[in-house]
């Protein structure tokens, strides 16, 4: 395994493709090819990071060029000039005013335990840094299955406690799956940040229409939210779940066997 720099490792990433790809592809193609030894929490947002300050502060010198929003190639692959756009000049996906920091979609109820704060375990892409979103703030939908049967917020409590709340409460045993938006973005070390209340209007209309396809999924909408595509987060079984999950097949199969052996 390599331990490649970030701005090596998406350079050997783009080397290889010989074509554009997107920040979040380069970071999944970086693990992929096991370029570095370990991972931070928000790889692709790190990549953007490493590419953008490279073509900021390199100029024409810079390895990189960027074709589309968050899309980037080598500008030896151009074959012709083409005019890097400036930091100052582009819109960051990453840095971008929105309320919404990170989403974590249909994450499933049974993946977690359900204590008074649970952990709720997500990643940005296979083999990032885990981070914990219980003390998310925002807004979450409840699923039955694919059926939004309740909407909720998190401000006073965090998000963890809201959840862990509706198992104890007239909810209990009506929903398997939930979805998050939250107010609060994360660090490479997986730390949870502060809300951003600086947007105006439009950002706050993206966003309820974003929640809105998110959730309803109406027939005649030819988008998804697309609006939280590059800060969906994955989510993570809690470890002692899994081991939970792990012990009781054990103990089926051996009650299972001493009932074939009576």
């Amino acid at each position: 395994m390599s331990d490649l720099a970030w701005k090596e490792a998406a350079i050997a990433v783009l080397t290889r493709s010989g074509q554009a790809l997107h920040y979040k592809t380069i970071a999944e193609k970086i693990e992929e090819m096991k370029l570095r030894r370990s991972l931070d929490a928000t790889p692709a947002n790190t990549v953007f990071v490493a590419i953008n300050n490279s073509i900021k502060n390199e100029g024409e010198v810079s390895p990189f060029i960027k074709t589309n929003p968050g899309i980037f190639m080598l500008r030896s692959e151009t074959g012709a000039q083409i005019d890097v756009v400036r930091s100052a000049d582009q819109e960051s996906e990453i840095e971008t005013k929105s309320i919404v920091k990170s989403v974590g979609m249909y994450w499933h109820a049974s993946k977690v335990i359900w204590r008074h704060k649970p952990r709720l375990l997500g990643q940005q892409q296979q083999g990032a840094k885990s981070i914990d979103f219980c003390e998310q703030v925002g807004i979450y939908l409840l699923y039955d299955r694919s059926r939004v049967i309740y909407v909720g917020r998190s401000v006073d409590r965090p998000l963890g406690v809201r959840l862990s709340e509706h198992t104890r409460d007239r909810l209990n045993g009506r929903w398997d799956r939930f979805s998050w938006f939250g107010l609060k973005g994360v660090d490479s070390t997986g730390k949870l940040g502060e809300p951003d209340f600086s947007v105006g209007i439009p950002q706050i209309i993206s966003l309820m229409e974003a929640i809105l396809i998110e959730s309803l999924e109406p027939s005649q909408n030819r988008k998804r939210g697309d609006d939280f595509s590059d800060i969906e987060f994955l989510q993570i079984a809690d470890q002692e779940k899994r081991n939970q999950t792990t012990q009781a097949l054990l103990t089926m199969i051996q009650q299972q066997w001493n009932e074939g052996e009576e």
